[in-house]
């Protein structure tokens, strides 16, 4: 493997420390205060400079991510509030979503709450707010290379409703500033059932600064509201307490890919170029969301590519877009993140 610039084996490394997560690996922790009490997570450093936290009390998200100690994601104000604190109703969604890397809306709803066939659907959905089962997390070694993987599954059920499983890995390699997101959703129940889902990927401050620019490589791009302006959806700016949200529904190819540039990325030696990429599969996953935000205190870019709109389900079944997964079907997705 490539490490500190050099080629390196299994044993070279293992010659130099006493225990490898000197330089990289998995650890457990759990929150022990306030509306975190409760809460487990699970770090991933690649050794490289990218660290993240799992929280499989969240539904397996990602919280804090950083990149050699400085944050690339945005926290909410709530921070990591425990599921027990959710309020499913309406917009209660808002009250305890942590924000962090990446917060999963579905998997029955997406977006506005709404009634949909005298069902009442809240904010974004169920899943952020689900804790995981089955848990792993391990770090392996092929030859002289090093994976550190986390997985498990969240279900959402209801008696005389649907059934769905999402069953989760997300993978990273020692000496490589990546992470891949596979997951499978598979409909357990006997019955047919609506499938929502949006990735709800937040960046936020020192990644994101006046200089920072968005590249969507998209054929085309169009504002939620209508009166939206649909310039300067690439650009960056400073918090402004003014700011109202606006929303970018993105066409994109079939291979999409997302950049974010920020050419003096503040580290610890002097500011230099760093880039954010994502990266995902148009066949499963063919829309993409832009939530711009660059209020003071919601200081936050999100990036969203899901199978659906952010209106709710009940527009979704209006317009003939809503998805849906046959008893025993399943679904793939598949999502990389990568830092350069």
């Amino acid at each position: 493997m490539r490490l500190y610039g050099k080629e390196w084996t299994r044993r070279e490394l293992e010659a130099r420390v006493g225990r490898i997560e000197q330089i990289a690996g998995i650890r457990r922790f759990m929150g022990t205060e306030g509306k975190e009490a409760g809460v487990e997570q699970i770090q991933v450093r690649t050794g490289a400079g990218l660290s993240y936290y799992v929280t499989p009390t969240k539904g397996l998200d990602i919280s804090l991510a950083e990149f050699h100690g400085v944050p690339i994601s945005w926290q909410s104000c709530n921070g990591d509030a425990h599921p027990m604190y959710y309020e499913p109703e309406g917009n209660g969604w808002l009250r305890t979503a942590s924000g962090g890397l990446l917060m999963t809306c579905g998997l029955m709803q997406v977006g506005s709450s709404c009634e949909d066939q005298g069902e009442r659907l809240g904010l974004h959905g169920r899943m952020h707010h689900t804790p995981a089962s089955q848990v792993s997390a391990e770090s392996s070694w092929n030859e002289d290379e090093m994976e550190m993987r986390i997985a498990g599954c969240v279900e959402e059920t209801s008696i005389f409703g649907g059934r769905l499983r999402l069953t989760r890995q997300i993978r990273s390699r020692l000496g490589e500033n990546s992470l891949l997101i596979q997951d499978e959703v598979r409909n357990t129940g006997f019955e047919r059932c609506p499938h929502m889902i949006l990735y709800h990927f937040n960046f936020g401050f020192p990644l994101l600064s006046e200089e920072t620019t968005i590249n969507f490589h998209s054929a085309s791009v169009q504002a939620r509201e209508q009166g939206t302006p649909t310039d300067g959806y690439r650009a960056w700016h400073a918090p402004d307490k003014d700011y109202q949200e606006r929303v970018y529904y993105h066409h994109t190819s079939s291979k999409p890919l997302v950049q974010i540039d920020n050419p003096n990325f503040p580290l610890h030696s002097g500011g230099t170029h760093v880039r954010v990429s994502l990266q995902w599969s148009a066949n499963t996953l063919p829309n993409l969301v832009q939530w711009k935000m660059p209020g003071a205190g919601t200081h936050v870019l999100g990036i969203e590519p899901a199978n659906c709109y952010v209106e709710g389900r009940s527009a979704e079944r209006e317009r003939g877009s809503l998805v849906f997964l046959e008893p025993g079907e399943t679904v793939n997705y598949e999502i990389r993140l990568n830092l350069a």
